[in-house]
């Protein structure tokens, strides 16, 4: 699986699903009949209390990966077909972007929303980024090793820019950008970072005091990124390098929108600034 480019928590999922099945038949998977795993599947399906029913899934996913490792078929157990949900994902308006911003309690919460949306980070993307990762010079984020242990550069908004240095001034990180509470941190092997649950704590809160009444989550600050930039006339290939996408039709899948002329890179923040902030005399 490593070699494969798979991550530690996919390993540790796969791993734990697959721990599951044998220690409930005393036997590894493969030493299984197709029968006995249609068995379990159903069992596990029958127990799910989510319409997701992640956990089946999962177990699926898991066995799968264990045949395909054996250089064995599927249907060596009869494994069953995981179709694909399509959703369309939940975008928020730039006014309610702009009522979630103006929310925001603390300097940090704020800047932390700031990168989710004006650069479309993913979660554990603005987790990890570092104060030597920033450049205001050029007015550039480097994200390293985001999804697929890839890099990319995503321009940043002169508004974010200006709020991220008084953040700095004010709250003098070493390394992380932002830090999560000492008394929070535990065992010998947690860093001082932001914790993902902090992350998605102040964006659920601030979606709420904001009065969005949408299913906020980090992620929906990330498709709204993109579509916010697409409806300002981004074309969708620049977008996609921007999402840090592989295929063009992940960003088809969701967005639905494209824009034929190509032009410099920029943050929706700035035009969110333009349209919604209160007009100076």
């Amino acid at each position: 699986m490593s070699v494969l480019g798979r991550s530690a928590k996919t390993l540790e999922s796969y791993g734990r699903h697959v721990a599951a099945i044998s220690l409930h038949f005393g036997r590894t998977p493969l030493e299984l009949d197709a029968e006995d795993v249609q068995e379990y599947l159903y069992e596990l399906q029958q127990r799910s209390k989510t319409p997701s029913q992640t956990y089946f899934k999962h177990t699926v996913f898991s066995l799968r990966f264990l045949l395909k490792s054996e250089g064995l078929p599927y249907d060596y157990l009869l494994l069953p077909e995981i179709k694909k949900e399509k959703k369309l994902p939940v975008v928020l308006s730039k006014e309610e972007v702009w009522r979630m911003l103006c929310k925001c309690k603390y300097l940090k919460h704020k800047m932390l929303l700031g990168l989710l949306y004006g650069c479309g980070l993913r979660c554990f993307e603005v987790r990890n980024v570092r104060l030597r990762d920033l450049d205001f010079d050029r007015k550039v984020l480097h994200v390293v090793q985001g999804k697929g242990k890839k890099d990319r550069y995503l321009p940043l908004s002169e508004h974010l820019i200006r709020g991220l240095k008084v953040y700095i001034g004010a709250e003098k990180p070493h390394d992380w950008l932002f830090n999560g509470k000492p008394e929070a941190r535990s065992g010998g092997d947690f860093d001082n970072r932001y914790s993902q649950r902090g992350v998605q704590w102040v964006v659920k809160q601030t979606a709420k005091a904001a009065g969005v009444l949408k299913d906020v989550h980090t992620h929906t600050l990330r498709h709204t990124f993109a579509t916010h930039l697409l409806e300002d006339g981004l074309d969708i290939l620049t977008v996609k390098d921007l999402l840090g996408h592989v295929r063009i039709e992940t960003t088809m899948e969701y967005l639905h929108v494209a824009r034929s002329n190509p032009q410099r890179a920029f943050s929706p923040l700035d035009t969110l600034f333009a349209q919604c902030a209160p007009k100076q005399k």
